[in-house]
């Protein structure tokens, strides 16, 4: 067996470049004008950002070994999970917002790239921080479960005009009270203003620090290694586009979704504590392999899906069935 390659600065600037050119070419040619983009469109580029964590999947393997691989992976479902219920939020903002279905891919396409930026300093704070300071982890860890319960019990609200990130905007730059089309900048009173469409590039880019706040400590959970964070979040946001477009009609049906993200921050929290940066904690000594926390994901999000596609069969039955019941009711009675 060969030894593994190190990760240099080579692998960063080359992972990086490769992002932007897949990103000037999704820009640039598959969606140089503003349309509507398709369901049948929306699978085939969800399956090609799956099929590309895959071969990096290999890729890491190759280069790193099966542990370091499995790590990557771990960290690409969470992040995935993890990022449904922020599909929700953004689907909740275009709407309130009243944005066009053809608009919207060029919203997220910016989004992607403030993600990138943001993602890229958090990560690097945050493995500055474990790599001086190892009980910061065992803080992430409660972070964790804080934010597992906090999901069960305190219900999300959207609403844009109490952002602080909206109302400081508008406090400093003037609005132009209409759309523009994709243009994010006009001519309006005789200055340049911002467009109601670059408030909701902000709104998305805060809901998406918010999101990284939860998502980023539970890869910690998993690996500290910072290639490995940085790519699993990267590959996860990228395919966040296409997924948007395949789960926008029909994300409100995910009713368990929220349960399942719940468990899977708690498992990882408790993780955490126990297995602080891959090393048992002291005073349980436990550790749980990689294998079990990418099987525990995927489980935990299969079972969330199927039966939240299943309870609306079920209330289906049971208010068909209850006309009768009631009507059975008044022949006995």
């Amino acid at each position: 067996m060969r030894p593994p390659v190190d990760i240099t600065w080579a692998h960063w600037v080359g992972f990086i470049a490769c992002v932007l050119v897949f990103l000037a070419l999704d820009l640039g040619l598959f969606h140089r004008r503003a349309k509507v983009v398709t369901l049948a469109e929306a699978l085939v580029w969800t399956g090609v950002w799956i099929c590309f964590a895959l071969i990096f999947t290999m890729a890491m393997k190759n280069w790193r070994g099966p542990k370091e691989a499995l790590q990557f992976l771990t960290g690409y479902l969470i992040e995935v999970s993890l990022s449904l219920d922020n599909l929700f939020v953004i689907a909740v903002v275009f709407s309130w917002f009243s944005i066009a279905p053809r608009y919207q891919h060029r919203v997220l396409f910016w989004g992607i790239l403030g993600a990138l930026l943001m993602r890229g300093l958090l990560i690097g704070a945050g493995v500055a921080l474990v790599s001086r300071l190892d009980w910061v982890l065992y803080l992430l860890g409660l972070l964790l479960l804080f934010s597992g319960i906090r999901i069960l019990f305190v219900r999300t609200k959207i609403e844009p005009e109490k952002n602080l990130v909206i109302r400081l905007v508008r406090r400093l730059f003037p609005v132009a009270p209409q759309m523009e089309g994709q243009r994010f900048l006009t001519r309006w009173q005789g200055r340049l203003a911002l467009t109601p469409m670059a408030l909701v590039l902000l709104m998305v880019e805060t809901t998406d620090l918010l999101f990284a706040t939860d998502s980023i400590p539970a890869v910690f959970a998993v690996t500290t290694d910072p290639f490995i964070v940085f790519t699993s979040n990267i590959f996860a946001i990228l395919g966040l586009r296409s997924l948007y477009f395949v789960l926008a009609g029909a994300i409100r049906s995910f009713r368990y979704l929220k349960v399942g993200l719940s468990i899977v921050l708690v498992f990882f929290g408790v993780k955490m504590l126990l297995d602080p940066h891959g090393r048992p904690a002291r005073w349980f000594q436990v550790e749980i392999p990689i294998s079990i926390s990418l099987l525990v994901v995927g489980g935990i999000l299969l079972i969330s899906i199927v039966l939240s596609l299943a309870a609306p069969k079920r209330d289906e039955q049971s208010q068909s069935a209850e006309p009768a019941l009631k009507k059975e009711a008044r022949r006995d009675g």
